[in-house]
């Protein structure tokens, strides 16, 4: 069933809003996969916090327009599904790069983060990229270490005085 005006229009509208706010998108080849396979990938995105989005390929090159993803638009070629990373940059790359490794049918084609066009050997770069809290909690360890280990440099001072006593009186008694 073909699209009317309003339905393309609301279409670019959602997309766009969509786009301008997100991280991070991949756009994917899904030809060859089965409704059920499409589907398990929805479900996927839906709990990941990735928004997926099957759109004709001139709808998307209107949407991409004024956003960061306005790159994107020259390699929007062949059935594509949109993926569109809402939490963290990683998020869109991680889920497609695990369903592709179940699923040969799903082919990166573009990959952009911050306005640059990757090039689709970089989603492995991406989707490795540590999420909002690993990333805390590296920085988190990073600034933790130095007072650790002051804290163990100072311990060490009255435990070497009382090893060097118990030394002694060791010596002493025997």
């Amino acid at each position: 069933m073909p699209l009317n005006l309003e339905d393309k229009k609301s279409i670019v509208a959602e997309v766009n809003a969509v786009a301008a706010d997100a991280l991070s998108a991949v756009a994917a080849e899904y030809h060859g996969l089965t409704v059920d396979q499409m589907t398990a990938l929805r479900v996927e995105a839906r709990n990941t916090g990735v928004y997926l989005r099957v759109v004709k390929n001139s709808l998307a090159r209107r949407a991409l327009e004024g956003t960061d993803f306005e790159c994107m638009k020259e390699g929007l070629v062949g059935p594509l599904v949109l993926a569109f990373s809402q939490e963290d940059p990683g998020s869109a790359a991680r889920l497609i790069k695990g369903f592709a490794k179940e699923n040969d049918a799903l082919v990166t084609k573009l990959v952009s983060v911050g306005g640059e066009l990757l090039s689709a050997g970089d989603l492995d770069r991406l989707a490795s990229m540590p999420t909002r809290d690993q990333a805390i909690s590296m920085l988190m360890a990073l600034m933790k270490a130095p007072v650790e280990k002051l804290a163990r440099t100072l311990n060490e001072v009255p435990g070497k005085l009382v090893r060097t006593v118990a030394a002694v009186r060791d010596q002493k008694q025997a």
